[in-house]
Parts: structure tokens; sequence; C-alpha cells
């Protein structure tokens, strides 16, 4: 969306950036009343913060997939809320995010599916990601189980789906126009992204890490004005993949 992000209240004459707080309620007086101070600028990220510590604190209390439940829940209020265009810049696509996305998939398989008998490794794996996802650790691909891996695979292509939205909308606000590297570069992850989706998530954990990697690759080549070392580093992960 396109928003004034800069405000001033008309009640009281505050003034104070939506991009920090998300809101344009006046943080002085509460009015919703207030104008614009800036031109219009690309904006789809919301600041909200990701905080499990409730949901760990009842790990004691509740049975595992009633903890799954409101885990996923969390997750997805979080991940529905942040976007990666804020005042006008491409913010990174985040640890933080994609352990969130992933844990809300691990979780929606835990509370869905009531005849989800989890073995040892299962339930230690969802408990690792509990415990360090709002600190933007995510677990090495090599300790997915494999009736989980779907889920990190599933996360991560949707994760980069809606960066790749974000990223076409800060390139159109920019008239950015594409070299034909970037622009194969990017097609080619979107043909990537799409199997994976298609699979519902069924890759190879390192796969989707992979993806990732040449994803953040793209962003840092068209942040940098044409950083071809970047480009050209996820054009040959890329094609490892093919």
């Amino acid at each position: 969306m396109k928003i004034r992000g800069e405000r001033e209240c008309t009640e009281c004459g505050t003034r104070w950036s939506y991009y920090e707080t998300g809101s344009i309620d006046c943080p002085a007086c509460g009015s919703l009343h207030s104008v614009g101070t800036d031109d219009r600028t690309e904006h789809t990220d919301k600041p909200v913060s990701f905080d499990l510590t409730s949901i760990r604190n009842a790990i004691d209390d509740v049975p595992t997939d009633e903890l799954a439940d409101r885990t996923r829940d969390h997750c997805h209020e979080f991940v529905r809320q942040r976007g990666f265009v804020s005042g006008g810049d491409l913010r990174d696509l985040t640890d933080t995010y994609l352990a969130a996305a992933e844990l809300h998939h691990v979780a929606d398989i835990i509370a869905r599916e009531s005849s989800f008998a989890l073995d040892e490794r299962e339930e230690l794996y969802f408990l690792s990601l509990l415990r360090d996802a709002d600190t933007g650790t995510r677990p090495p691909a090599t300790e997915v189980p494999s009736t989980l891996r779907a889920a990190r695979g599933l996360a991560y292509a949707n994760a980069i789906s809606a960066y790749r939205r974000d990223l076409r909308t800060w390139l159109d606000a920019r008239d950015r126009d594409l070299t034909s590297p970037e622009r194969a570069a990017l097609e080619t992850l979107g043909e990537h992204v799409t199997r994976a989706r298609m699979l519902d998530g069924d890759i190879e954990p390192e796969v989707a890490d992979c993806l990732v990697e040449v994803t953040r690759d793209l962003a840092d080549g068209l942040r940098g004005a044409g950083n071809e070392d970047a480009i050209s580093r996820a054009r040959d992960q890329l094609a490892e993949l093919e």
C-alpha cells in the first residue's frame, strides 16, 4: 500500500512516523485525525513484535496439540503482518521471519492432525523451534525430521513468494529496469518456488535453504545498484539446482 508515513496530529500537533508505530493513532493524545507530511511511500510492513515467551511458559501445563494450536495462531499473526518494504526501503528476508513461518507450519501439522503421533525426534524439533524462533535461530537442514521437511519447504517457498512480490513492488516504485541476468534469475527463482509449492513443500531442506540464499543474494544485488557478484552467486546457485 501507499501511505503518507510521516504524520501530524490535527488535534495536538504531535508528529510521528507510521513506519515506526504501525498505527495512525496519535501516540500523544490518541486522536485518529492526522495528516501526512511526506510524499506517499511504498510500505508493506507493519512493525509487530514476535515473542513466544508466554507460549513457552505453558509447555508443562497444556497438551502438545494445544500448545501447537497456540503457537500456530501466534506465528500466523506475526507472518501475516510483516512485509518487506518499510518506508520505501527493501528489508531483508530475516531468519526470524523464516523461523516463524516454519514454526507456523510445523505447529499446524501437529495441531490439525489429531492422528499425528509425535515421535521423540519430531517433538524435540517442534520444541527447539518454539524455544528459539523468536531469536531468529533456525535448526540446520540436517536436523529436520523427514516427516516435517514439507513444513520447512512450504514455509520457505511461501516466504520467498511473498518476498518476490514485495521486491517487485519496490522495483516498480523506482522504475528500475532489470538487466537480462537479473530478470532471468528472478524468473528462475520463481519457477523453483512454484514447483516447491505444487509439491506442498516436499523438497529437500538443503534445497529450501539454497532458495533462501538465492533470494538474499538477488536482493543484495538489486539494492546494490547492480552488484554483479551477488547476482552471479544467485545464478550459480540456481544452476546447481537444475
